[in-house]
């Protein structure tokens, strides 16, 4: 086969375990460790943008998990009185035959992909990761924290922003920066309306309603919030509620039943680039752990998704591992660092309260590039 034949990856988020399924496909052995000892997932629901439903059939598993989502094929965008501004035709990236756009729960995404990993021979052991290793001329011998080791020909860093597996190659470079910024995420039933992807935007604020599935949406909202305050969760429905007054149309109208302390999903955004090579030796870090950004163009688990086929591509390339992580790096950075700084910028401008910036221009041109081949 080759000198990878059995790959450690360390995270069990979208990122590992896309990677887990692209690297059992090519016949690889696969161990995933992930730190949690509950497979819980965070948040609501995530956009699968045209490109990431091109990776994902590419992957095999897209057909898995349609019937759990939401297909469209529009964004609109629409001020905050929900008139409409515009109106971006999605693109049939993966096929006729598949829809431009999914909204799915990440629940539902995440049971997909660990049943296709473990169903296609990934042994994932939870409540366990990366104690340290040690690094020879063809292989690593890695010892984790329950105790017990193991040799493996590459180890894969797909373990999130605060990753363990990127200190251990940078020590504390880099380091995740609040942007002064957080989302906020709650689902409602399903408005007819909300058909496709509507985002409601202005100088005064910023929402959107995303379609998961005929019955679901969630909404989302972001806000400047000076200092990376906390908030106990009693505050978390009142808090929202007051986030997005100002705001009128749909969002306007569901605003007051926001009233689940336990349902509002609230994460301050972090963001990381590393300017490194994101490989040392033996060593190669994916996902949040290498380029984490913010959600404002609905990207980042989609460059993690992007990260894993690639790599799983190069490793089978030609040339000695070093090149063969280069050329993965090659493909990878200059797209994920675009993602990267035009995410911070609209919530930079969004903070400004930046009237001028033009953030339909922007949807179009990240949409242009995304398109195009990796």
């Amino acid at each position: 086969m080759g000198d990878i034949n059995k790959v450690l990856i360390v995270g069990g988020g979208i990122g590992g375990l896309c990677a887990a399924i692209a690297l059992r496909r090519k016949g690889v052995e696969v161990d995933l460790v992930e730190i949690k000892s509950e497979w819980t997932v965070y948040g609501v629901g995530i956009i699968q943008q045209s490109n990431v439903v091109r990776e994902m059939a590419r992957l095999g598993v897209l057909d898995r998990y349609l019937d759990a989502a939401y297909p469209f094929e529009d964004v609109g965008i629409y001020d905050l009185q929900g008139h409409a501004l515009a109106r971006i035709p999605g693109q049939r990236l993966a096929g006729p035959q598949y829809p431009a756009n999914v909204g799915i729960s990440r629940l539902a995404l995440h049971q997909v992909l660990s049943d296709t990993a473990i169903e296609l021979g990934t042994r994932v052991r939870l409540g366990v990761t990366v104690e340290s290793y040690r690094e020879f001329d063809l292989d690593l011998n890695v010892s984790f924290t329950d105790g017990s080791s193991g040799r493996y020909d590459l180890m894969i860093g797909a373990d999130g922003v605060y990753s363990k597996i990127r200190g251990m190659l940078y020590g504390d470079t880099y380091t995740p920066r609040f942007t002064g910024q957080a989302v906020w995420r709650y689902n409602f039933p399903r408005h007819p309306s909300i058909d496709h992807l509507a985002s409601y935007t202005g100088a005064a604020g910023n929402a959107g309603l995303v379609p998961l599935s005929d019955n679901l949406m969630y909404m989302f909202s972001t806000s400047h919030e000076p200092g990376n305050p906390w908030y106990e969760q009693q505050q978390l429905a009142a808090t929202m509620r007051a986030r997005l007054e100002g705001i009128g149309g749909l969002v306007g109208e569901l605003r007051e039943q926001i009233t689940d302390d336990s349902q509002v999903v609230y994460k301050p955004m972090e963001v990381l680039f590393v300017d490194d090579p994101w490989f040392k030796g033996r060593v190669v870090i994916i996902g949040d752990a290498a380029h984490a950004t913010t959600p404002h163009l609905g990207q980042g688990a989609g460059m993690a998704i992007e990260d894993a086929l690639v790599l799983a591509e190069e490793l089978f390339g030609a040339g000695d591992l070093r090149e063969r992580l280069q050329g993965f790096m090659m493909r990878r950075f200059d797209r994920c660092k675009y993602i990267a700084e035009n995410s911070i910028l609209a919530g930079e401008r969004e903070m400004a309260k930046d009237a001028s910036f033009d953030r339909i221009g922007l949807t179009k041109a990240m949409l242009a590039r995304t398109a195009e081949p990796i």
